[in-house]
């Protein structure tokens, strides 16, 4: 199974593709892609030769009217009974919080791998990443909800799309056609989450 991992940059794939042959994607030289590219040209790329994308906090780092090229390239390169894993910052999740909270916008929202996260951060962009790369491409440019996420997938061609949330994080597994159960079981999203 090949997966393409979009914007990755040093992050692993999760677990669960343990013994997929993937590819890294990424605009940052530093990172060492395989592939050096923006994802908005993934059109440029060979079609079919994935059997999933995944792409890991990646989609708000484009303008709206970009995400759907970047959906569009995801959709390209997958074969026929592919899959786009795609994750992103619950933006409603965040905006639920700092009402019910009564936080501000550099309070601390939750501890990650990178290290501590504030409210600005989910909106607007990792700051400590933005400031010790000097990259703008770090920042934030839109935001997703788990309705907005599926609708710009379903807008992108995807016909089955799962989605699930939860931790500040919206979930899509976004197939091209209805996949098997075991298929569904395997990637560890509900049917029921649909």
């Amino acid at each position: 199974m090949r997966m393409l991992n979009v914007g990755g940059g040093p992050i692993p794939v999760p677990a669960q593709y343990a013994g997929w042959d993937v590819d890294l994607l990424d605009i940052d030289p530093a990172v060492g892609p395989d592939i050096l590219l923006d994802a908005r040209e993934m059109n440029t790329l060979p079609s079919a030769q994935y059997d999933a994308v995944y792409a890991s906090h990646v989609l708000e780092h484009f303008a709206e009217h970009e995400v759907a090229v970047v959906l569009r390239g995801f959709y390209h390169v997958l074969t026929a009974d592919g899959f786009a894993d795609v994750r992103v910052p619950d933006v409603m999740a965040v905006i639920d919080a700092v009402l019910r909270n009564g936080l501000e916008l550099d309070s601390g929202l939750y501890q990650s791998p990178a290290g501590p996260i504030r409210v600005g951060d989910a909106l607007w962009g990792f700051q400590a990443q933005i400031a010790k790369s000097g990259q703008p491409h770090y920042a934030h440019r839109w935001g997703f909800s788990r309705n907005t996420l599926g609708r710009a997938l379903k807008q992108a061609g995807f016909e089955y799309i799962l989605l699930r949330g939860g931790h500040y994080e919206v979930r899509a597994v976004a197939f091209k056609h209805e996949p098997d159960q075991e298929r569904i079981d395997v990637l560890g999203v509900k049917t029921h989450e649909k």
